[in-house]
C-alpha cells in the first residue's frame, strides 16, 4: 500500500487503551486527562479486524502502545490472534515496563519478540518527579525479565532540559551494562510537551563521547529506519537517536497510527484521518473499509510542520496519551 508520495506504508502502530498507570510530565498533566468512555474504546475483535483487513493491504509490522497497553485486558490474546496472521511479520509493543514483569511469559507465548521500555532516568527522585509514581525498580526488573527470555529490547528516553538533563549520561550507561539499546528520542511540541524544552540529539551525542570517546556511527537497517545508532567501545548495546526536529525522517515515513477510539491517524502532527469506529460499527463489509483505508492513505502528509505556525490551525490538539506513542 502506497501513499500519495510512493511511500510503502507497512507498519501500523495501534493505540489499545488511552488510559496510564503513570503521569510522565511531557505526555499528560498533572491531574490526568478525562478518559474515553468504554463504548468508545474500540473492542479488541474490532481491532483485529482492523489488522486483518490492513494485512490484506500490505501491513506487515505491528506495534501495541497506549496510553499504557499493558493496563487493557486481554492484550495477550489480541498479540496471540495478531502473531498468526501469516502476513504480519513483526509484533513489537512499547510499555512503561510497570507491568510487564507481571505479564513477560506470556507475551513470549503470544509471540512477542521485541519490546521498547520508555524510561527518561535511573534516578528514583527524578523518576517520581517525572512521572509521579515510584515504580524505577519495578521497569529496571522488567528490562532483566525481558532480556532472560531472549527479547530484544530498546529503551526509550525523552530528554527534557527540566526535567533529566542531569541523568543523562548515566541512563546511556544501561547500554554499556546491559545488551540493550538505549534511544534518545526528540521532544515534540504536542500537548503537554509543549510546556518543556528538548534536548537535541547532536548534544546528547557530543557529552557521550566526551565521556565514552569516539563513537562509530552506524549505516541504517533500513530505508524507513527511524533511528541513527551509534556504537562505543565497551558497550553491550548501542545508542540511537530519533530526531525529528532536527533532522526529520518523513521522507522514508512507512507508518499510520490506530488510536484508542478508532481514528486512523496519517500523521503524528495532524489531527485529520480516517474514522474507522463508524465503519466497523454500522455494518460496513471488509471490502469497503479496505477502499476507504487505502483512500485515505493516499492523502498521508509529506511531512510534519512543528516549526511551522502556519499549520497549527490542523495540528493535534490531544495529548500524547491520548494519541498514543
Amino acid at each position: 500500500m502506497k501513499d500519495g508520495f510512493g511511500r510503502e506504508i507497512d507498519y501500523l502502530r495501534i493505540s489499545v487503551t488511552d488510559k496510564c498507570n503513570l503521569r510522565c510530565r511531557y505526555c499528560m498533566p498533572k491531574q490526568g486527562v478525562a478518559v474515553l468512555p468504554h463504548e468508545e474504546v474500540l473492542t479488541l475483535e474490532e481491532i483485529f479486524r482492523v489488522v486483518r483487513i490492513m494485512e490484506s493491504l500490505g501491513v506487515k509490522k505491528i506495534r501495541f502502545t497506549g496510553g499504557e497497553p499493558l493496563v487493557r485486558k486481554n492484550l495477550v490474546k489480541l498479540i496471540g490472534d495478531v502473531n498468526g496472521l501469516a502476513g504480519i511479520s513483526d509484533i513489537a509493543l512499547t510499555t512503561n515496563g510497570l507491568l510487564l514483569e507481571r505479564y513477560i511469559d506470556a507475551l513470549k507465548q503470544a509471540g512477542l519478540k521485541r519490546v521498547n521500555i520508555s524510561l527518561d532516568t535511573l534516578e528514583p527522585s527524578v523518576f517520581k518527579q517525572i512521572t509521579g509514581g515510584d515504580g524505577l525498580a519495578r521497569v529496571l526488573a522488567a528490562v532483566d525479565a525481558a532480556l532472560d527470555r531472549g527479547m530484544q529490547v530498546k529503551i526509550n528516553c525523552v530528554p527534557c532540559r527540566e526535567l533529566n538533563d542531569g541523568g543523562i549520561e548515566e541512563l546511556a550507561g544501561l547500554a554499556r551494562e546491559k545488551a540493550v539499546n538505549v534511544r534518545f528520542i526528540e521532544l515534540m511540541p504536542i500537548g503537554c510537551g509543549k510546556n518543556f524544552h528538548g534536548i537535541s540529539s547532536e548534544e546528547i551525542l557530543e557529552r557521550l563521547e566526551r565521556q565514552n570517546g569516539a563513537a562509530k556511527k552506524e549505516l541504517p537497517t533500513g530505508q524507513s529506519e527511524t533511528a541513527q545508532y551509534y556504537a562505543f567501545d565497551g558497550f553491550q548495546g548501542r545508542i540511537g537517536f530519533i530526531s525529528p526536529m532536527s533532522h526529520k525522517f518523513c521522507g522514508a515515513c512507512n507508518r499510520v497510527r490506530l488510536t484508542a477510539d478508532g481514528q486512523l491517524k496519517l500523521c503524528l502532527h495532524y489531527e485529520n484521518g480516517l474514522a474507522l469506529k463508524p465503519l466497523l460499527r454500522q455494518g460496513a463489509e471488509d471490502d469497503e473499509i479496505r477502499e476507504r483505508i487505502a483512500a485515505a492513505v493516499k492523502e498521508k502528509p509529506r511531512a510534519h510542520s512543528f516549526s511551522d505556525k502556519k499549520a497549527q490551525e490542523h495540528e493535534e490538539k490531544r495529548k500524547m496519551v491520548q494519541i498514543g506513542g
